[in-house]
């Protein structure tokens, strides 16, 4: 029951901790919520088309932070010592990741309407498994530069995650990162199904900008 306890004060904390929103927090100091503008959606990519790049960059980057600090801070954060054994330390990265992610996702602060988890998914990465994430932004900025879609880039690089982690993540896919990375590959097309759904009536919004080929 210790061990059970332990892992939901800490799933908890990484949840209050991703339901801090970068587009938010930066947005009080505009004056603005972005939630009211463009697609609605208080991501990155909805304050880059709203906001401008500086603006945006600020809210990548905290959302960022947020995932980053759920698993280096918050996965070691152990309230009760008698309880860390191999299981915990395994499985807590994961946990804090999902939770902040979820927090990022369905805020607690802001009536539970968030972004789409890509930013935040990011800093787990960079902690957890950043070959990862490096191969997982090459095929991200790839798709980016041949459709303009950032959403379906980003779709593209969530469902890559666990083919890749199969490939070259040791001990494997069956633990609980590798679980992980399966579980928000499908959270990421859930969170996207809105994108998916306007790229079929073909009123998805492009960045013609990065495009390498496009249409005259």
């Amino acid at each position: 029951m210790i061990f059970v306890l332990s892992i939901l004060i800490q799933f908890f904390l990484s949840y209050l901790l991703g339901s801090i929103s970068g587009s938010m927090l930066l947005g009080k100091l505009k004056k603005v919520d972005i939630r009211n503008m463009g697609s609605g959606n208080a991501g990155g990519t909805n304050a880059l088309r709203t906001m401008g790049k500086k603006f945006a960059l600020g809210v990548i980057l905290i959302d960022i932070f947020k995932g980053y600090c759920a698993v280096e801070f918050l996965s070691t954060l152990y309230l009760f010592p008698d309880s860390i054994n191999s299981s915990t330390s395994s499985l807590t990265p994961s946990i804090c990741g999902f939770g902040a992610v979820l927090g990022h996702v369905y805020p607690l602060y802001y009536n539970f309407k968030g972004g789409k988890g890509a930013g935040t998914m990011v800093g787990i990465l960079l902690s957890i498994y950043p070959f990862s994430l490096i191969f997982c932004l090459i095929l991200w900025l790839i798709s980016l530069t041949l459709t303009g879609y950032v959403g379906f880039s980003t779709i593209i690089a969530g469902i890559a995650l666990p083919i890749y982690v199969t490939l070259f993540y040791n001990p494997g896919i069956l633990t609980p990162f590798g679980i992980f990375t399966i579980f928000i590959s499908i959270f990421i097309l859930y969170t996207h199904r809105a994108n998916i759904n306007r790229m079929i009536l073909g009123e998805e919004n492009r960045f013609l900008n990065v495009m390498i080929f496009k249409r005259k």
